[in-house]
């Protein structure tokens, strides 16, 4: 039976904790950063974890 092939779109947009956790980066920091505060903008920062059956679907997707 042939290896599974691990989705590359995906590998650049998640990853997956030494505990199994799949992270990922929180939206809304590209562009237009003048109009949101500075703290807005620190907490934006931080990975927030993916949760219930699409995080199921991502740690699939990688291989995993």
């Amino acid at each position: 039976m042939p290896k599974q092939k691990t989705r590359k779109s995906i590998t650049k947009r998640f990853r997956v904790t030494p505990r199994g956790k799949v992270m990922r980066r929180q939206s809304f920091r590209r562009h237009l950063k003048e109009g949101k505060s500075k703290s807005r903008l620190r907490n934006l920062k931080k990975s927030v974890r993916v949760t219930g059956a699409y995080a199921k679907k991502i740690r699939k997707a990688l291989g995993r």
